[in-house]
């Protein structure tokens, strides 16, 4: 599986309809859906999934509006239940000069009924592009996983989380399997030689654990982690944790990663719910890199630190209160195919 900096063909998403990943605030997320779109076509085609024809009709118009460049946004019927393309979406491997798409079979995080829809994207974009599609198995049964419950790069080294893949109470994807069967599928779907488990993910993350919120590669050898400086926090032990393991973690060569830390912004709350705010859930794209922002004073420390590690594009900030509604954001929603 190539690193996410390596250049794109094109950027994956789907068009944001379900009403109860954000409520009362759809309308809102379509304009900042428009921003993303804006600031990833500049570098790039934006595979846009979209439920009809009436709706590619009504996304175009507030992309128009908005200024994205409409000759890189190609639209592709395909109706969808949510919305998170990250996790359903085409996942993409490369041997040689040619990539292809495995099927990780997505059922709605192990937790919710929705998904049929979702399911079928790899097999639509398989067919769209005509590349050959990997059914994911282990022990002859569908093996599940999603694209933010792992982070590579590039090289063979991949990260995840004991509480996402697991965890044998909470949102099993793969019942019976253990760390040695899913190491093993990993290393045969995604040709990952190394893989490092940290621990766990952050409060109010209902994918229970997702790495893509914790910990990411900016390059083969440096990692940004997370970090909560303040005790009281409900996030402040499991971080910690992760922190005490990254100085385990070699990479595929055996050398030791440089590891950065990235601050998180203060807590953010709705309805009672906390919500799983974090600036490593920023996305590369050929022409940018653009990161999650809360109104926060961290903000500015974010993107100073990002803008230090990536110096060959520039790094942006994107409004997203109103997208970590959904419980996600920016990575969250996009998935990257590479160029070939």
């Amino acid at each position: 599986m190539p690193a996410e900096w390596e250049k794109h063909e094109a950027t994956w998403l789907a068009w944001p309809h379900n009403r109860t990943d954000w409520p009362d605030k759809l309308d809102t997320i379509r304009w900042v859906y428009t921003e993303m779109v804006r600031k990833i076509a500049a570098g790039e085609t934006v595979r846009l999934l979209v439920n009809s024809t009436a709706a590619e009709k009504a996304a175009r118009r507030r992309l128009a509006r908005a200024g994205a460049d409409a000759g890189r946004v190609e639209c592709i019927v395909h109706p969808t239940n949510r919305g998170w393309t990250r996790d359903m979406g085409p996942l993409f491997v490369r041997r040689g000069a040619e990539t292809a798409i495995v099927h990780f079979h997505f059922n709605g995080w192990a937790k919710y009924r929705d998904w049929g829809k979702d399911r079928r994207v790899p097999e639509t974009a398989a067919k769209r592009l005509g590349k050959r599609l990997f059914q994911a198995e282990c022990g002859g049964r569908p093996f599940v996983l999603e694209g933010g419950g792992i982070e590579v790069n590039g090289r063979g080294t991949l990260l995840t989380t004991e509480e996402c893949y697991l965890d044998p109470r909470t949102q099993v994807r793969n019942p019976g399997l253990g760390r040695k069967e899913f190491e093993a599928t990993l290393r045969e779907y995604l040709g990952a030689t190394n893989v490092f488990w940290l621990a766990g993910g952050v409060a109010g993350d209902d994918t229970h654990g997702h790495i893509d919120d914790l910990c990411r590669f900016v390059n083969p050898k440096t990692v940004v982690l997370i970090k909560e400086d303040d005790a009281r926090d409900i996030n402040y032990r499991a971080l910690a944790e992760n922190w005490e393991r990254i100085g385990d973690l070699r990479l595929e060569d055996g050398s030791r990663p440089e590891v950065v830390a990235l601050p998180m912004p203060g807590p953010l709350w709705f309805d009672g719910d906390r919500l799983p705010a974090s600036y490593a859930n920023f996305y590369i794209a050929n022409a940018a890199v653009i990161v999650p922002t809360f109104n926060d004073p961290n903000d500015r420390v974010a993107l100073g630190i990002l803008g230090e590690l990536f110096r060959d594009r520039p790094v942006v900030g994107i409004h997203a209160v109103d997208l970590v509604l959904g419980f996600g954001t920016l990575h969250c929603l996009t998935q990257q195919q590479p160029a070939e």
